[in-house]
């Protein structure tokens, strides 16, 4: 049965005993969460990161099996190269990643500082792309015609009088 996440994109089973990693997964943010919960109830085992190893440990928690939980920043290249080096030695390969980043702290345009962009950038895009990256080294133990990358997006729009300060 294939992965309900995004049926267009994944079309085939989830291989039972496979690894698959979920970044930032959260309890009390839901498409997370469910995600990771999809993958185990389809076999899997899920990775999850975050920069608080509360966070990861609560969806751990919630999900109750088949989880590895390791603190890490997706910003850090050096924590992203430690969290695949405890997957491939773990689990050997990867099936799935789900990288997702979710930092948000609102700035006026007019009052943004070079340090608030570099902190958004650095999680929000950056991070997505070098956890991809990585993660193709072991994925689908060198079939990347089988490996999965999922890039959950979300509305981040902004009215223009909240990005003035007005």
């Amino acid at each position: 049965m294939p992965l309900r996440y995004s049926e267009s994109f994944l079309t085939r089973p989830i291989q039972a005993g496979r690894a698959d990693r979920i970044r930032g997964a959260e309890p009390r943010q839901g498409p997370r969460l469910t995600s990771a919960r999809t993958l185990v109830d389809e076999g899997a085992h899920v990775f999850i990161t975050g920069r608080r190893q509360a966070e990861p440990d609560k969806a751990k928690d919630a999900i109750g099996r088949n989880v590895t939980t390791i603190q890490g920043d997706v910003a850090n290249l050096g924590d992203l190269d430690r969290l695949y080096a405890i997957v491939k030695e773990e689990k050997g390969a990867l099936d799935i990643v789900v990288a997702s980043a979710g930092f948000v702290e609102r700035r006026a345009t007019a009052v943004a500082t070079p340090e608030h962009f570099d902190k958004t950038f650095n999680i929000n895009a950056r991070g997505v792309y070098f956890t991809v990256q990585k993660a193709l080294r072991i994925a689908a133990q060198g079939r990347l015609d089988r490996a999965r990358v999922v890039l959950p997006a979300s509305d981040g729009t902004a009215r223009a009088r909240d990005l003035r300060g007005d």
